[in-house]
């Protein structure tokens, strides 16, 4: 019996260790008291500056429109991929899904040290545009990773019988390629969403003096002290990355429970 304990406190053990100081975070963006470390009582006074703060304002929408504009352009390239491998039948398929992939792989810092070496190489003015096209660049690889995922189990018979019934090519990605493929689009969308609002290590080396992102506002708040309001912020911060990464799960289970329905329907027909 002891040993069918010990995987539960490790279990609870790794759960204390990540949740609790984001637990601690939240909290203390409630508190009444300048003194992030003690406290004073409960209030949302920190709230109330944190949107009244037109520097954090602008930041945040800064953010939102980056990480937008990086999220529909990953989603194009990053589909547009995983359809060209999915067609393309090549023993290099594996190498360039695996080169597809670096994005990920690469410490963020080295990341973003090309970037700036590149835009200065091609004497980009730094500010939205090269953000974008950083943030474009580290966000595909997650589309494209759930639209390949999508393609692999889908049944290709479905796109023979179009064709011999008739339907252009065309017709048969938007009647029976593209609705298998929404879900995967819409899962790695968010996600990606959610990597482009968080990230700070590329958009501070790509960033210009003009523009300036929340996680970039942060971070230059935190050299002066962790105040309330930087909790507070951070918590706004975390429910947004959590609802984007909860409706990313929510579209996965919607897709699988529709498919068991269609796969039992089918069942049903054939009995």
């Amino acid at each position: 019996m002891k040993t069918k304990k010990w995987p539960f406190a490790y279990v609870g053990i790794i759960t204390a260790i990540t949740y609790i100081p984001i637990l601690l975070t939240v909290v203390y963006s409630f508190n009444a008291s300048k003194i992030s470390s003690v406290w004073g009582g409960f209030s949302l006074e920190w709230y109330r500056e944190l949107f009244r703060d037109r520097d954090l304002g602008e930041a945040l929408v800064n953010s939102l429109i980056l990480a937008f504009l990086s999220c529909l352009s990953a989603a194009v390239v990053g589909t547009t991929g995983a359809l060209g491998m999915y067609r393309w039948k090549s023993r290099l398929n594996d190498a360039v899904a695996m080169v597809s992939m670096l994005p990920i792989m690469i410490p963020e810092i080295i990341l973003g040290m090309v970037f700036l070496s590149v835009f200065s190489l091609m004497n980009l003015p730094f500010g939205m545009l090269t953000l974008v096209i950083a943030h474009t660049a580290f966000c595909i690889p997650y589309v494209y990773s759930m639209v390949s995922t999508r393609l692999v189990g889908m049944d290709k018979s479905l796109e023979e019988a179009a064709l011999d019934l008739g339907a252009s090519p065309f017709r048969v990605f938007w009647d029976v390629t593209f609705p298998t493929i929404l879900p995967g689009i819409l899962s790695g969308v968010m996600l990606a969403f959610a990597m482009s609002f968080d990230d700070v290590v590329i958009s501070i080396f790509v960033t210009g003096s003009k523009v300036n992102t929340l996680p970039v506002k942060i971070y230059t708040k935190l050299k002066t002290g962790v105040t309330p309001e930087v909790n507070a912020l951070a918590a706004v911060m975390l429910a947004v990355t959590i609802a984007l990464i909860a409706a990313s799960a929510a579209v996965g289970n919607w897709t699988n429970r529709s498919e068991r329905r269609q796969i039992k329907s089918q069942e049903k027909e054939n009995v």
